[in-house]
C-alpha cells in the first residue's frame, strides 16, 4: 500500500535512497543557511530588532544541515551532489521568490519592502517544512535512530513559522498589508508550482535507485499532480493567512545548545 509512512521507511532502510534524501535536505537546511545569515547583517537600521531572531533562524538551518550530516556519517556514508532538478532553495530563486543571492552577496543594506519580501517568503516555505517535519515526526518521531532528529528539527520548523506570522502581523500593523498580502500570494502560488516539479524529480531519482516498478511511479506521479491541482486551485490559501502564533517571541531567545543525533 502506498503510504507517506511506507515511503520514507523504504528510503530510509536503503543506503542509496537514504544518502541521497539526507543529501538533498542538507543541502536546502545550509542554503538557508547562508541565507538568513547575510540578511541578518543587513537588515536595515528600523528594523535592528529582527537581528537575533533572523541570526538564530540562520543558525538552526545550519544547525538541520550538520545533522542531516551527522545521520550519514552515522550510517558510514557521505554526501552526495544534489540533481539540480531537486533543488528547491535553488528553483524558488529562479523563480524570483525571495530575496536573490547577488543582492545578498552585497554589502549594501536591505530596505523594508525586502524584508518583508524575506518574511512572506520564509512565511509560506516554512508552512511547507512544519508540515513536512510534522508528518515525518508523526511517524517517526520514535524511531531508534532518526526520531531524535526529527522530533528537533520539527520543534525548530515551528518555531520559525510561528516568528513568521508574528512579525508580519507586526509589519502589517505598520501599514505593509496590502503588499504583504500581494506577495504571499505571489509566492504561494510559485511554491506550490515549484514543489510539485521538485516532488516529481525526487520521485524520478528515488524511482531509479530503489528500482520501483513503472505502475508503481506512476501513480506516485499521480498523487503529486493531485496535490498540486488541489494546491493551486485552494490549498495555497493555508499559506497566505496570518493569525498570532500560539508560540509568542518563539525566536526571541538564546538558540538552545543543539542535541546529539
Amino acid at each position: 500500500m502506498l503510504s507517506a509512512k511506507s515511503l520514507f521507511q523504504e528510503i530510509l532502510d536503503n543506503d542509496d535512497s537514504f544518502r541521497l534524501f539526507c543529501s538533498i535536505a542538507a543541502s536546502g537546511e545550509s542554503q538557508g543557511g547562508w541565507e538568513n545569515g547575510r540578511i541578518a547583517a543587513l537588515v536595515p537600521a528600523t528594523q535592528q530588532d529582527l537581528v537575533p531572531k533572523v541570526t538564530r533562524h540562520g543558525a538552526d538551518e545550519d544547525k538541520h544541515g550538520r545533522i542531516f550530516n551527522a545521520l550519514l556519517h552515522k550510517r558510514g556514508l557521505g554526501p552526495v551532489p544534489v540533481p539540480p532538478e531537486t533543488d528547491y532553495t535553488m528553483l524558488l530563486e529562479r523563480a524570483g521568490i525571495g530575496l536573490a543571492h547577488d543582492q545578498l552577496r552585497r554589502e549594501e543594506p536591505l530596505t523594508e519592502r525586502d524584508i518583508v519580501t524575506y518574511l512572506s517568503h520564509s512565511r509560506v516555505t516554512e508552512q511547507r517544512a512544519a508540515e513536512q517535519m510534522a508528518l515525518l515526526a508523526k511517524h517517526f518521531g520514535d524511531h531508534p535512530v532518526i526520531g531524535k532528529a526529527v522530533r528537533m528539527i520539527s520543534h525548530d520548523e515551528d518555531n520559525h513559522l510561528a516568528y513568521c506570522h508574528e512579525e508580519l502581523l507586526r509589519l502589517a500593523r505598520a501599514g505593509q498589508g496590502r503588499t504583504i498580502q500581494r506577495i504571499l500570494r505571489e509566492c504561494a502560488l510559485t511554491e506550490v508550482r515549484v514543489y510539485r516539479d521538485v516532488s516529481l524529480a525526487v520521485t524520478a531519482n528515488m524511482g531509479r535507485i530503489l528500482g520501483w516498478h513503472r505502475s508503481r511511479a506512476l501513480a506516485l506521479q499521480a498523487g503529486i499532480h493531485a496535490l498540486y491541482a488541489y494546491e493551486r486551485l485552494i490549498g495555497w490559501r493555508r499559506m497566505v493567512t496570518l493569525s498570532m502564533p500560539a508560540r509568542r517571541n518563539a525566536m526571541g531567545g538564546a538558540a538552545p545548545a543543539p542535541e546529539p543525533v
